[in-house]
């Protein structure tokens, strides 16, 4: 069983790698990531060759349904989607690579972490053609959809537990629809006012830091050509290596101040470009997508059948989301959403708990 959900990471993996070449613009990039999917292919060989040894009647699976919605994202949001998948994934194989040598006192040399190592250098390194990732939706990644899952998560578990709350006081005429419309609206309002503060503040810090990273340009440019030359040595460039790619950099002032943001300072321009606006209207609405599930049956049902359909509503939102959660984790998909459902319903069996004592201690 190891070694066939083994395989079925490294053809999911090579399938985006793939995914990643037709969605490339650049040249090198398509090399490079078609490259790495040979290499996974490979490894599939191997553990394929491995399996039916003791299988010989197991059939080579094609990329599964997590490979194939992360792939469709992609291609509809941009590749940092697949991207920020694929370092998570190489991550993880690194680090298993490393806990089963350690765990067998097996000498470690180097290369188990390696695929890893590249695809961070990759998303790092910025001179040349390499850097120049596709730019339809850039800033639309790993990050992004780990956002939503769970902005849509804070509104469904928050309001889920205030309706309750609310139920368990008293079942009675529209107090309930009320106190979880007024919660959806108050949650909403709130998550988005906080990404707004969020985004822009992180905008206006990093301006400033580029305005004093110009002044240094412009103050004291052979210091800064000098500070990014070690730079490049610290990533592994020989000397004459990264003396010649500075130079070849600081000969467009324009590349070299861009280089420099994101290099020196661990800035990345897309990030300045976004709207917070934007970001407070997405967190209003995926708060809303969640917390709308709660309040829902209480617009044609009272009383105990609208608490039932509320939390049957919820149950299948919340499995829904935990099920989603997984195309970041990759981990089972049952196990999350049965995982997401037990804590959702808990927290909302408690604040109807504390309610409902508290109707009986108003009503006595």
């Amino acid at each position: 069983m190891k070694l066939e959900k083994a395989i079925q990471t490294e053809i999911d993996t090579a399938f985006l790698y793939h995914e990643m070449v037709k969605l490339s613009v650049d040249e090198e990039l398509k090399f490079f990531y078609g490259e790495m999917a040979a290499i996974e292919n490979r490894h599939v060989e191997n553990f394929f060759a491995k399996i039916i040894a003791n299988n010989p009647k197991y059939k080579l699976k094609g990329p599964s349904l997590r490979a194939r919605i992360i792939a469709n994202l992609g291609n509809r949001f941009g590749t940092n989607i697949i991207l920020s998948i694929l370092t998570n994934t190489e991550k993880s194989l690194s680090l298993a690579a490393l806990q089963k040598k350690q765990k067998n006192n097996e000498p470690i040399i180097g290369s188990e972490a390696r695929h890893f190592n590249i695809l961070k250098s990759m998303e790092s390194f910025t001179g040349g053609g390499i850097g120049k990732i596709e730019g339809r939706h850039r800033t639309v990644g790993g990050n992004a959809l780990r956002a939503a899952v769970l902005g849509a998560n804070d509104g469904l578990v928050s309001n889920l537990s205030l309706v309750m709350g609310v139920a368990g006081v008293t079942m009675e005429g529209n107090g309930v629809l009320i106190a979880g419309l007024a919660g959806l609206l108050a949650g909403a309002i709130s998550m988005a006012l906080g990404e707004w503060i969020s985004v822009r503040s992180s905008q206006e810090l990093y301006e400033r830091q580029i305005e004093l990273e110009f002044e240094e340009i412009e103050n004291n440019p052979e210091e800064e050509k000098q500070e990014l030359i070690l730079l490049y040595r610290a990533k592994g460039f020989s000397e004459q290596e990264a003396t010649n790619a500075v130079t070849q950099i600081w000969d467009d002032p324009e590349k070299a101040k861009q280089v420099l943001i994101t290099e020196e300072l661990g800035i990345n321009p897309e990030e300045l470009g976004g709207s917070a606006w934007e970001a407070a209207f997405a967190s209003f609405f995926l708060f809303i997508i969640g917390a709308i599930i709660p309040v829902f049956p209480f617009f044609f049902a009272k009383g105990f059948s609208a608490i039932v359909f509320s939390a049957i509503a919820s149950t299948i939102g919340l499995f829904g989301i935990g099920a989603a959660i997984t195309l970041i984790t990759g981990k089972s998909f049952v196990k999350s959403g049965l995982r997401q459902v037990l804590f959702g319903l808990a927290a909302a069996a408690i604040t109807f708990g504390i309610g409902h004592l508290i109707g009986v201690s108003i009503a006595g």
